[in-house]
């Protein structure tokens, strides 16, 4: 299991997925924005964890019954019994929120086992009681069928695509008010820092910006204001 620095996740908490987009927009990596994933909940904190990953292919009625439910090796059973503490459940639907791809006593047993969170872009049933849980559920909008319905879970820990974006098993997963961002693992720990840093920047450009200042020479900041930026942090 993909293990990052306490640090690393205490920033991933505090930064904006904006900041994020950003600063993996620097390094070349623009699609890393799942679309159409809301958070389901108002949360005190972002979402940060490892990704646990689950993928979904279009249901068929002989195989997706409700008795195969009782097999302890479902897939989407397994999932929920096996996201380790810490992790993120991510589920590929493909898009498809016709169906639910969990409901409340899923989401508790998972939130009980101390996962970090749910995101997946298809539906959520239960949607009502699941966003009072303080355990964060992301999700395409809420939706009472059953997966069976719509989704056949097939595969755990391979890669997979939710919201439009590609999630390898390990890589961060963190969501805010605006949704989900993926950072892949290996730019975790440089990301985390340098996007706190833009955010303390910004801080003090905000603060201008209310003074009164001009977007020119203030935002992007010249050498002027870096300057004044650097005076400033060293008041605080």
């Amino acid at each position: 299991m993909t293990e990052f620095s306490q640090d690393c996740l205490a920033r991933m908490r505090r930064v904006t997925t904006a900041t994020l987009t950003t600063q993996l927009f620097k390094r070349g990596l623009r699609n890393c924005f799942m679309q159409g994933v809301r958070p389901l909940g108002q949360y005190g904190a972002n979402l940060a964890g490892p990704a646990f990953t689950l993928r979904n292919i279009p249901a068929r009625e002989d195989l997706d019954r409700v008795e195969g439910f009782a097999n302890p090796e479902h897939p989407q059973r397994k999932a929920i019994e096996t996201t380790p503490a810490g992790h993120v459940l991510v589920v590929d639907c493909r898009g498809d929120a016709r169906a639910a791809s969990g409901g409340e006593i899923l989401m508790t047993r998972l939130m009980t086992r101390g996962a970090a969170g749910m995101v997946s872009d298809g539906g959520i049933r239960d949607s009502a009681p699941i966003s009072r849980l303080a355990m964060p559920v992301y999700c395409a909008g809420p939706s009472a069928p059953l997966n069976l319905a719509v989704h056949h879970a097939t595969e755990l820990q391979v890669p997979i695509g939710c919201g439009g974006v590609a999630v390898y098993p390990g890589d961060l997963i963190v969501g805010d008010a605006d949704g989900i961002v993926v950072v892949p693992a290996h730019l975790a720990e440089e990301i985390a820092v340098a996007a706190e840093a833009q955010e303390r920047l910004e801080e003090f450009v905000l603060t201008r910006i209310q003074q009164g200042a001009a977007l020119p020479g203030t935002y992007p900041p010249n050498a002027e204001t870096l300057a004044a930026y650097e005076a400033w942090k060293a008041s605080q």
